[in-house]
């Protein structure tokens, strides 16, 4: 539990205060406790104790700068749940005691024509993520959910039905949303055949959504002994995409295949398996860039597109269409100690299927 000098949970912060994390100090050593210092509550801002935070892919690429932008310290977590222990005086959707949640960005400029159409994630000015990132100020640094407290303006929390447990919301914040969006982007539902490729965090929530939605949906895995759990999520079919026998029969099946891996592979064995104007939606955000041929696209007029989270309206949206269905991420629940290991086994593809930090544990 947190400490009385790192505030306590009913304690209210009227100037910056200290709090307990885990950080990565560079790229190379793994994360470690470390104390960090949170803004007091401004008169829009929500104080929330932190009670569970999901460990996403995206961390593991902070914490090892493999994308070339962490500054550090670095305090990872973009899938938070927690209680509000104060609200500002200017605060009007929320008050203490309320569940809520944040997710990948706890800011965005809020005035272009993006932000005004609910796409606070395309945000035309650059939207402010939820850790290693600058806020609007352009000097001070974001810190995420590895933490035990967290300060962040109303219009960027969510509220968390009541009747979902905690630790298995977290993860709807990043991969719930992530996977749900392309849903009502492209409106895919009943009567689609879509392909979901891997079955990991972002995968099995895909399954689950597309299932709900109607459709006919098929995992495509590198992982034959996943087929029970496919099918158990929700799956009508399982493809091992290393076989080129059962590949070939799928040529011009799919209408949209959601591929959600995050590592280096062929992005072209999935084109070939969309029918004419069919469209693979890129999820995953692999550390090299990946040759796409033009024959899968031109002779079928084919799509390849990209999509990230949702906007605030949308991650509202998509915890109540959750809660309605009963849809919640299959997790793991660790202690925060054993973040390094875990990090190791999700690079093994060893968890099914997100790992949560219970905080009271920090």
């Amino acid at each position: 539990m947190l400490s009385e000098e790192s505030t306590a949970d009913k304690a209210t912060a009227t100037e910056p205060f200290h709090v307990k994390s885990y950080a990565a100090l560079d790229a190379v050593s793994g994360l470690s406790p470390w104390e960090l210092v949170r803004r007091a509550p401004g008169p829009h801002d929500v104080q929330i104790a932190i009670r569970y935070c999901g460990v996403c892919h995206t961390d593991i690429h902070f914490v090892r700068n493999d994308w070339g932008i962490s500054m550090y310290p670095l305090v990872p977590g973009h899938e938070i749940v927690g209680v509000v222990t104060h609200a500002g005086d200017q605060v009007t959707r929320f008050k203490e005691g309320d569940t809520v949640g944040v997710g990948c960005l706890v800011d965005s400029c809020r005035s272009c024509d993006n932000c005004h159409n609910g796409l606070e994630q395309y945000c035309l000015n650059g939207m402010v993520l939820t850790y290693s990132w600058y806020e609007r100020d352009g000097k001070t640094i974001t810190y995420g959910g590895y933490s035990g407290q967290i300060v962040v303006n109303e219009d960027f929390v969510v509220r968390v039905p009541d009747s979902l447990p905690l630790e298995k919301v977290a993860p709807l914040l990043c991969a719930g949303i992530t996977t749900y969006s392309p849903f009502r982007k492209w409106g895919i539902g009943k009567g689609n055949k879509v392909g979901v490729v891997g079955l990991g965090g972002l995968g099995h929530m895909a399954v689950k959504f597309a299932a709900s939605f109607g459709t006919e949906v098929t995992v495509l895995s590198t992982s034959p002994s996943k087929e029970e759990d496919a099918r158990r999520l929700g799956a009508h079919n399982f493809v091992y995409s290393r076989d080129e026998g059962q590949t070939q029969k799928l040529a011009g099946y799919f209408d949209y295949i959601i591929d959600t891996v995050a590592t280096a592979h062929d992005y072209n064995l999935y084109l070939n398996m969309l029918k004419t104007d069919g469209t693979l939606i890129c999820l995953g955000v692999p550390a090299v860039p990946i040759a796409v041929g033009a024959f899968p696209l031109l002779f079928q007029r084919r799509n390849v597109a990209g999509s990230i989270i949702g906007g605030i309206e949308e991650t509202q949206e998509m915890l109540d269409y959750c809660a309605e269905h009963g849809i919640t991420a299959d997790v793991e629940v660790i202690d925060i100690k054993d973040i390094n290991r875990a990090y190791e086994r999700m690079e093994k593809s060893d968890v099914k299927y997100r790992f949560v930090i219970d905080l009271a544990t920090l």
